[in-house]
């Protein structure tokens, strides 16, 4: 009779932590990160996306971030991430969501889910200004050319005859680009407008100039776990921010006015 009892007690044992086991695994991304009480958000040195002044981290999506977290009750934990492994780690569950100035491609799709748009944005060759000068008429072929390794201006280079017909090297970050043109170590770099636009209106890159818009226009958008209900939840709060013009007012502080605008159709 108590080896009866006693098997009894273990069944119930064992089905009550295969029940436990269960809750956990059907736990929503939403409700993890509100149990955890932080959103982890993966993102590079990327101006005016996320940047440092001084110690304090600044930008158009640090504070968008920091706006849909307060929304979601929790802190924004902002982690710096190599680029070319965003994938993987938002795979891994390393973040939670990649929000930095990330580029919507079909690619992209296949490895996670996109919130809705909210920036416009372009690819653009940058070079020494009186290179950036005749750029239409001249041949890449002997020159260099780099961009960010798994970035948008890597893929565009790729896809582009003239561009592609340089010497390309791939350079750890956007920032890193724009610097190998400024120090001479590339003739070229490909990047994103609104970081390009936002630094060559500075001192420090004033013998740099956009040479030509390359591609199509891209969209910026979030990117998500595939099938994470975060990004429905996201996309509301999104609306909600557009609504009550948190999100224009974030854009004009950051000179994206126009990008925003161009999306939200203002």
């Amino acid at each position: 009779m108590k080896k009866i009892i006693a098997f009894v007690l273990l069944a119930s044992l064992l089905a009550l932590s295969l029940l436990s086991f269960a809750a956990c695994g059907s736990m929503g991304d939403t409700e993890a990160i509100q149990k955890a009480g932080k959103l982890v958000v993966g993102i590079t040195m990327a101006p005016p996306m996320n940047y440092k002044e001084g110690d304090t981290l600044v930008g158009f999506d640090t504070e968008f971030t920091k706006a849909v977290a307060a929304k979601l009750g929790v802190e924004a934990v902002f982690q710096t991430i190599d680029w070319n492994a965003k994938e993987s780690l938002l795979k891994a569950g390393d973040i939670d969501c990649i929000w930095n100035g990330l580029t919507v491609s079909e690619e992209r799709r296949e490895n996670m889910d996109f919130s809705e748009n909210y920036l416009v944005n372009r690819q653009v060759v940058v070079a020494k200004k009186e290179v950036a000068a005749s750029y239409a008429e001249a041949s890449l072929a002997g020159k260099t050319i780099t961009a960010e390794a798994g970035s948008a201006g890597e893929e565009v280079i790729a896809a582009d005859s003239k561009l592609k017909s340089a010497g390309y090297t791939a350079s750890d970050s956007q920032a890193d680009a724009l610097l190998g043109v400024k120090s001479g170590n590339f003739d070229y770099a490909v990047l994103d407008y609104t970081m390009a636009s936002n630094l060559l209106a500075s001192a420090e890159y004033a013998d740099l100039a956009i040479a030509a818009t390359v591609g199509e226009n891209e969209f910026y958008a979030i990117g998500f776990r595939k099938g994470s209900d975060l990004t429905a939840r996201v996309n509301e709060i999104i609306r909600e921010l557009t609504e009550d013009g948190t999100l224009a007012a974030i854009a004009a502080k950051y000179g994206l006015t126009d990008s925003y605008n161009e999306v939200f159709g203002k």
